[in-house]
């Protein structure tokens, strides 16, 4: 016999007085948690009681109702409405909904007031944006939907934001085929097809990180923290029609620059102003970029100022804040330390006096109207000025006039013996010429698929490699006396015993500078940049360099090891280790030449033990991975983080592909066949291949199968056996 199903019968509901409701000890919630109940209370006085309470009659000790009601379920609901009731805003016999349930019933009040907690469901975040998004369209503004909802403008703002996000994106959200943390990453780029296709791109991979997705949908911006976007401004970038991506859900940085080709017009105008401005100091060239080579002044003379006198004014300033600080440093001379304030105070003195003995240089006018200025961009975004250099060309030029007779006899003929034939050129003429300095721009890289197969390096990458590693041996050999003496030894006795052709010295051996015409955007910044051009500074500023005689006396008492330092430091500048284009029909280096000089290089770096990765070289997508087929990025990864993590990388476009192996590669310590020692062995699995050697000597080992690829000391067997 078939079961009849109960009907369901529901609680009577009615409108209860609020001074005959009381709270229920039988309310499970005692720990506050989400909206207060004076946020509660104003939403209540805004628009009602939207859920009525669950009561229950208290009985008296006979079993008789006594008029009362307790709340077992609406407790937050009933405190929101004592706070009004107290603040006078609600009567006290107001009435209110109240779900009536018997109070002989089977269910107990503990078990209502954990079922209301309990059911509830949170509101999805999607339906949230929804809702407000709904409110505006209807006319409500982002602080009065704040406002109504107790919740941060910013907040509003957010969930508005991811309006940004392409509907399907959203559907896919909405069916939990990605978290929150992934969604408001594509709120960063409002392009709804290029959203869907990083989607795609990253919804199989194993890095869908948010991170990963705002790095692929803004890299083709410029950050706001780029130095170019300091120093034009993102307001005058906006001004001019720029689109900044902005993210509201995570720090910026300022957000990034959507058209870095308005970007770089916008540093040339405001560059080209400067250098339009510093025409009226009477220079003959000005020269503007926005990056300046490593070398940029090499073959130029620098002119030496005089530092401006101080007005009176400035001197008696000058004169004030110096008897302040003597005056602090007596008072407190005999304490351990300063107080903090005075601390702080001496401080300020030091900065103020400084600002007033940074004094501008004057110079020579004869010297300025030869002479030119560089003006570019430093690091940090602010305008860098380099005044003072002398083109070989532009320095003046004497003839002597030469005359049938003795001198007297030319001088009254009118000869110019002794007198500067100089004249300004045409160029010079009408005033100061301003050019633009635009470095070299390569050839954008292709995404053409290739066969695979490991092809020779572009000829243009070797040498920007190899300028690297020279710049590198440069700074090694400018800190290894030792070996530049070694070195330079072996060019006398190469001179002496081979044929030399050079000739004007009692003296066959030199130092030719070599200037890296192919170079990396970065090179200048690199570390041995800053440390090849510390240690130059410092030997320039101690040596007397306008007297022949005063710098014999200089070097004539130097004490043995600062004359080894300075060898080393001189003879590193005539270090070259560039790849260059080999001439077969005899003009420039020849093959065997190039092959001898990369190979002499190879003795060097052994002898300074050069390691490019401590010299601060790494794999990035501009310096290398967007300059070599796919194929190339691949056998890196593989070398660095092994045949599983490559192949992870294998269905990615290039720029995709470049982008992810330099994540993959960055502190791996991983090089370029061109970049490595050829006298430290590399790991093969777990075999060790090396070159030379005898069985069980100790050697350097560079490992792609180490973790990080660091260098380990380890013992190779010559027939390739397991590494002990």
């Amino acid at each position: 016999m078939a079961k009849v199903a109960q009907n369901v019968v529901l609680s009577p509901s009615r409108d209860i007085p609020f001074n005959k409701l009381v709270l229920s000890q039988s309310n499970v919630r005692r720990i506050k948690a989400g909206v207060s109940v004076e946020e509660l209370a104003e939403d209540i006085a805004r628009r009602g009681l939207l859920q009525s309470l669950n009561v229950r009659a208290v009985l008296g000790a006979d079993g008789v109702e006594t008029g009362t009601f307790e709340i077992p379920a609406g407790g937050r609901r009933f405190q929101a409405l004592s706070l009004l009731v107290k603040q006078k805003r609600l009567a006290k016999t107001a009435p209110i909904p109240c779900i009536v349930r018997d109070a002989a019933s089977e269910i107990l009040a503990e078990d209502d007031s954990l079922a209301e907690n309990m059911q509830r469901v949170a509101l999805h975040p999607l339906d949230q944006f929804r809702a407000f998004q709904a409110l505006r369209e209807k006319g409500q503004g982002e602080e009065s939907i704040a406002a109504a909802f107790f919740v941060t403008p910013q907040i509003v703002k957010q969930r508005l934001k991811l309006a940004s996000v392409a509907p399907a994106l959203l559907e896919v959200y909405a069916e939990d085929g990605m978290t929150l943390e992934q969604l408001m990453a594509f709120t960063v780029n409002p392009d709804h097809a290029r959203q869907e296709q990083v989607w795609e791109a990253v919804k199989n991979s194993w890095n869908k990180e948010p991170y990963a997705i705002r790095r692929m949908l803004t890299e083709t911006s410029v950050r706001a923290s780029d130095r170019r976007a300091i120093f034009v401004g993102v307001d005058a970038y906006e001004a001019a029609g720029g689109v900044v991506l902005r993210d509201l859900f995570q720090g910026d940085d300022g957000g990034w620059l959507e058209d870095p080709a308005l970007l770089d017009r916008l540093v040339a105008k405001k560059l080209q102003a400067e250098a339009e401005a510093l025409a009226s100091e009477g220079w003959k060239w000005i020269e503007v970029a926005t990056d300046l080579p490593y070398g940029y002044s090499h073959g130029l003379r620098r002119l030496a100022g005089d530092p401006a006198p101080m007005t009176d004014e400035e001197s008696a300033a000058h004169a004030v804040l110096l008897a302040e600080y003597r005056a602090l440093e007596e008072e407190y001379s005999g304490q351990d330390e300063y107080p903090e304030e005075i601390d702080a105070r001496l401080g300020q003195l030091e900065m103020a006096m400084e600002a007033l003995e940074q004094r501008p240089l004057i110079y020579d006018p004869a010297e300025v109207s030869r002479a030119g200025v560089f003006v570019t961009l430093d690091r940090d975004g602010t305008l860098a000025i380099y005044r003072g250099y002398v083109r070989p060309e532009d320095e003046p030029r004497e003839e002597t006039a030469v005359q049938d007779g003795d001198g007297a006899d030319a001088i009254g003929q009118g000869g110019d013996v002794g007198v500067s034939s100089w004249k300004p050129s045409a160029t010079s003429a009408g005033g100061t010429v301003i050019t633009s300095g635009a470095q070299p721009i390569g050839a954008d890289p292709s995404d053409e698929e290739d066969d695979g197969a490991l092809k020779p390096l572009p000829e243009r990458l070797v040498v920007e490699l190899t300028a690297h590693r020279t710049l590198a041996l440069r700074e090694a050999i400018g800190r290894s006396p030792d070996v530049a003496l070694t070195l330079l030894l072996l060019k006398l006795v190469t001179d002496t015993f081979r044929t030399s052709s050079a000739s004007g010295s009692c003296l066959e051996a030199s130092v030719r500078h070599v200037y890296m015409s192919a170079q990396a955007p970065d090179l200048k910044d690199s570390v041995v940049a800053k440390l090849v051009d510390e240690r130059h500074a410092a030997w320039e500023a101690d040596l007397p360099l306008g007297d022949d005689a005063a710098l014999w006396d200089y070097l004539e008492v130097l004490d043995q090891g600062s004359r080894l330092a300075l060898l080393a430091h001189c003879l590193s500048f005539g270090i070259n280790a560039l790849h260059e284009k080999v001439n077969p029909y005899g003009a420039g280096i020849s093959a065997s030449g190039l092959s001898r000089r990369m190979a002499h290089a190879d003795l060097v770096a052994r002898a300074v033990d050069l390691d490019m990765v401590e010299a601060g070289w790494e794999p990035t997508v501009d310096g290398y991975l967007n300059r070599v087929p796919k194929a190339r990025i691949l056998d890196a990864v593989r070398e660095a983080k092994g045949e599983g993590t490559a192949q992870l990388l294998d269905h990615l476009k290039k720029g995709e592909m470049a982008t992810e192996a330099e994540r993959l590669l960055n502190g791996s310590g991983w090089l370029p066949e061109v970049l490595r020692r050829a006298d430290l062995v590399t790991f093969d699995g777990e075999h060790c291949r090396r070159a030379g050697g005898g069985r069980g000597r100790a050697r350097r080992c560079r490992s792609p199968g180490l973790p990080d690829g660091r260098i380990a000391e380890q013992r190779c067997i010559d027939d390739g056996s397991r590494v002990i």
